[in-house]
């Protein structure tokens, strides 16, 4: 089931979709496509609210996660989750306009916005629209304080890497933490963002959703 067009865009939220706040005790939103602090510099279509919303399997498992880091005094911090089509297609008309550079130095300051979905940064189709997949870091559960992975959240260049050759033994030890801790409870990285992950047995592997986040 693929739901995209004008049908998608009155789609209530679905069975099967909770909101992941409510379900991983601790877990910090900073759900940055519903603000101003993201790539585009606005927010983005579709983000009406700052709620992480997830498949229940997924939050599940983030619960799992969240468990396993307490003893590391350890917690997640997530930048997005599940992501509605019509964000996507919001950060393609972006791409296309090449006067908008108003957070170029922050987010891609050595690309060509128009080459970031040629390179693998952006996709036309998203993961995360289909509601399994999470963009998140480590904090300190003291102070909330993002412990340090080398490169911040949407920094497109070669540092956000997973295997990032620059990586002080800080910042990779930090990277492993966080992968580990995924993987432990089935969620797959992706090797050009160490922040993103997707549930391996994602319960709509075939559905990319479009209801908005309120």
């Amino acid at each position: 089931m693929t739901l995209m067009g004008a049908e998608a865009y009155a789609q209530p939220v679905p069975d099967g979709f909770v909101d992941a706040a409510e379900v991983v005790p601790g877990l910090a939103v900073d759900l940055r496509y519903a603000g101003t602090h993201n790539f585009v510099g606005r927010p983005i279509d579709g983000y009406e609210v700052p709620r992480c919303l997830l498949t229940r399997p997924a939050a599940d498992a983030l619960a799992a996660v969240q468990y396993d880091l307490v003893a590391l005094r350890h917690g997640l911090k997530i930048f997005d989750c599940y992501r509605p089509a019509r964000a996507v297609a919001h950060f393609v008309r972006w791409a296309r306009d090449p006067n908008d550079l108003g957070r170029k130095q922050e987010f891609y300051p050595d690309l060509d916005k128009r080459d970031l979905f040629r390179l693998g940064y952006r996709s036309r189709r998203s993961r995360h629209s289909r509601g399994s997949a999470a963009d998140l870091t480590l904090v300190d559960r003291a102070c909330g304080r993002e412990l340090d992975m080398g490169a911040a959240f949407d920094h497109f260049g070669p540092k956000s890497s997973y295997a990032d050759p620059s990586l002080t033994a800080e910042q990779r030890a930090n990277r492993v933490r966080l992968r580990a801790a995924m993987q432990r409870h089935g969620f797959a990285p992706l090797p050009q963002e160490w922040w993103h992950f997707s549930l391996r047995r994602e319960p709509f592997p075939s559905s990319y959703f479009d209801f908005p986040v309120r």
